[in-house]
């Protein structure tokens, strides 16, 4: 082996680069795992989102008189507090219902100004997305019934209004009304996911209120009802029986004005995943009764999304990954082939050998000892580079990738056994050759 460097080192070539692959591949699963389990974190366990479809068409049917056709609009209430109090109340399957209805913002306190947005929820929101505080408390049932002016804030809000203080019991502004902070949620990381595929909010930067007290001191629209005053086409905002204002066309954004529901969404969670199904078409059912017939909201699972993910990258991984495998496997060829190249060119060696004494399997040891050292230096300078381009994959890219130590104990073993499986044949020719003939070789 070292009298003969580089063809040493050119046969282990393959068993280097085909570990340092495997690793590699390895790694990109490992991390791929790791991400689809840290979404799972972040969707909860066994949640259905319902969300609301703003430019859903409320539904039609169509009236013929003659060659004319009418179209009639079904009406639909929307997405309502009273669904996710149905959902509760019949649905046995459910476990934690929690509506949240959000509002883009302007946050203030001491001069300082961000846009932000105002969650509308209940407690059983922080249960489903498993949410800790990081200091401070829940909400309470008589600030939830009452609609009390109080507020959880993110700790991206924490770091911006409140750097040199304790938030808790402060007051600050969103948009007219004031909240005192009761609570800061713990930072979390949401990683590279689709927020709005699954459902994710940015929990550093927003602030979370009771649902009643965004309904009832900020904004509730259900409470927007068309008609008309003085011959013109009026909406008109209602609040405790009495008018807070109204105008000759829509109010506010041109989206917010075609918004009818009163809530964003609903997340149901379910007592186990193998109900995701079946509750889900109870779920489809249920609203589009409720809604008149309307299918003006969309019903999500992430879960099952995320498993669906899951299971295909685990397939592009088993396919990598045996195409990495397939390296190991040219190696082990080159080098049995370098090996019986070896036995040829050294015959006269295997024969003054045998003729001082050595046997058969002296020889097979010395062979197949050659073929195994170079086989584990191979998946020693494999297993290196393995963690090199595992690493520079993480930095050039944004695929995260963990090295484990099964995969490395895997490969390298693989790598070893590679080298005495196609090492043996080599060996065991040389063992066979005749003493005398060997000899007589030039």
């Amino acid at each position: 082996m070292f009298a003969n460097r580089s063809r040493s080192i050119l046969t282990a070539l393959g068993i280097i680069f085909g570990v340092a692959a495997v690793i590699a591949m390895m790694a990109i699963g490992n991390g791929a795992r790791q991400e689809i389990l840290d979404q799972m974190k972040l969707v909860g366990v066994n949640n259905i989102i319902v969300t609301a479809k703003i430019d859903a068409s409320k539904g039609s049917q169509s009236d013929s008189d003659g060659d004319q056709k009418a179209e009639k609009k079904q009406y639909s209430p929307g997405l309502s507090l009273k669904d996710a109090q149905s959902i509760a109340a019949i649905i046995p399957t459910v476990v934690k219902v929690s509506p949240e209805v959000s509002y883009e913002t302007g946050i203030i306190k001491d001069g300082l100004r961000q846009q932000a947005k105002l969650h509308g929820v209940t407690p059983d929101f922080f249960d489903v997305f498993n949410l800790k505080l990081e200091n401070g408390h829940m909400f309470n049932a008589d600030q939830m019934e009452n609609g009390s002016p109080v507020c959880i804030i993110g700790p991206g809000i924490k770091t911006r209004f409140f750097a040199l203080e304790d938030p808790i019991g402060k007051m600050i502004k969103c948009g007219n009304i004031w909240l005192r902070v009761i609570g800061v949620i713990e930072k979390r990381q949401t990683g590279n996911v689709s927020a709005d595929k699954l459902g994710i909010a940015d929990l550093n930067l927003d602030i979370y209120a009771p649902l009643q007290t965004v309904l009832l001191r900020f904004r509730d629209r259900s409470a927007i009802h068309k008609g008309s005053f003085g011959g013109e086409d009026t909406e008109v905002f209602f609040s405790g029986g009495a008018i807070i204002s109204f105008s000759g066309g829509a109010t506010g954004t041109a989206d917010e004005s075609k918004n009818y529901h009163q809530l964003d969404r609903i997340v149901v969670q379910v007592n186990e995943s193998d109900n995701l199904g079946a509750t889900t078409q109870v779920l489809q059912q249920m609203l589009k009764r409720r809604h008149q017939g309307v299918e003006d909201f969309d019903i999500t699972v992430p879960e099952l999304l995320l498993k669906q993910e899951q299971r295909t990258k685990d397939i592009f991984n088993i396919v990598l990954g045996a195409i990495a495998g397939i390296s190991l496997l040219v190696g082990g060829i080159g080098i049995m082939n370098i090996m019986l190249a070896s036995v040829l060119e050294r015959i006269r060696e295997i024969g003054v050998r045998r003729s001082i004494g050595a046997r058969k399997t002296d020889i097979v040891f010395q062979f197949l000892t050659e073929a195994t050292l170079i086989s584990i230096s191979g998946g020693i300078l494999g297993i290196i580079l393995g963690l090199i381009m595992a690493k520079i994959i993480t930095q050039t890219t944004d695929i995260l990738t963990i090295v484990s130590a099964s995969s490395i104990i895997i490969s390298f073993g693989v790598a070893a056994t590679v080298g005495i499986v196609f090492g043996y044949l080599p060996a065991k020719k040389a063992a066979e050759q005749d003493p005398v003939e060997s000899l007589r070789h030039d």
